[in-house]
């Protein structure tokens, strides 16, 4: 028996012994293990998997048959990866902690998810409510610069309470500064809120926002589309940005650098035509900077009150 037909027999039994144990579909479990074993918005595998079906593609993957030039690549990502051990140990958390698998075939699935093609994720951990991901809400991302003034916080936490006044659900990153600020005014005004965040269930991140995680898993929802142990990574900070952006109607700019990580949102916001506003300050402040370039360069919406932010996630 050569190794990778060795990987597909213990594979193939351990899936079977984990889905009559847990009560876990096969599907599901292998979607799981699908998050161990690719980094996210790997468009290689994801269109594999839209084509064979998630099953069908790992078989591909671990069967060591397919000579297509994408097969083999992936193989020699996934295998030296691929440890029943780790598969246990994130079921184990998954089912100790209380979270929830979402994937695709599930009525819960965020519809927007759709938008991202073979870059979307093979399935999300979610911690909280996950009904907030598909709720009929307006849904609207509000980022901005980690340095905040006083003035962007200030304008972030006024428009996010009156957000919140007109139903719409806050979706953020966790992060500190504007993000933080604006998960603070939606759980002070009695909304809800949902970080998307780099990191696994299981490896808060930041560390110094934890309580804040903590309430918000108890008003709302974390989700993520990496496994529960998983430490973020600069890549992992980079794709979250296109599942925030996948995620919500609209993204808000509160504040930004000129080389902003928020630019990134952004680009992602707009490439899934999502609408796009941006909240500048004094021309003098280094904090205008990326918002100006929002505006001026990418077709961002100049947004001064609550309304013109509403009228981001009215079609």
């Amino acid at each position: 028996m050569n190794t990778t037909t060795a990987h597909t027999a213990a594979m193939t039994a351990t899936l079977t012994e984990l889905s009559q144990e847990h009560g876990f579909s096969v599907e599901r479990l292998v979607r799981i293990l699908w998050t161990i074993v690719c980094e996210p918005g790997d468009a290689t595998a994801g269109s594999l998997i839209a084509d064979q079906g998630a099953v069908a593609a790992l078989d591909l993957v671990l069967g060591g048959t397919c000579e297509d030039v994408d097969v083999v690549v992936l193989r020699e990502r996934v295998l030296p990866r691929l440890e029943s051990a780790e598969f246990r140990q994130v079921l184990a958390t998954i089912i100790e902690d209380g979270h929830t698998v979402l994937i695709p075939s599930d009525d819960g699935w965020p519809a927007g998810l759709r938008d991202l093609g073979s870059r979307a994720p093979f399935a999300l951990y979610v911690a909280g409510d996950p009904g907030l991901l598909t709720r009929a809400a307006p849904r609207i991302l509000v980022e901005g610069a980690r340095a905040a003034t006083g003035y962007g916080e200030h304008v972030a936490m006024e428009i996010t309470a009156g957000l919140v006044a007109r139903g719409h659900i806050i979706v953020g990153t966790g992060s500190y500064g504007i993000a933080g600020i604006a998960h603070r005014a939606a759980l002070a005004a009695g909304g809800h809120t949902v970080v998307v965040s780099a990191s696994g269930l299981g490896r808060p991140f930041p560390a110094g926002h934890g309580d804040l995680l903590t309430r918000i898993t108890e008003r709302g929802a974390i989700v993520t589309e990496l496994p529960p142990h998983r430490a973020p990574t600069k890549w992992t900070f980079i794709q979250r940005g296109r599942l925030a952006a996948a995620l919500t109607d609209a993204v808000l700019i509160v504040e930004a650098g000129f080389r902003s990580g928020n630019l990134n949102v952004a680009g992602h916001a707009t490439a899934l035509g999502r609408p796009l506003g941006a909240v500048t300050g004094p021309i003098t402040s280094p904090t205008s900077a990326g918002c100006s370039r929002l505006i001026r360069d990418h077709g961002a919406t100049l947004i001064s009150t609550t309304d013109e932010a509403a009228a981001l996630t009215t079609p």
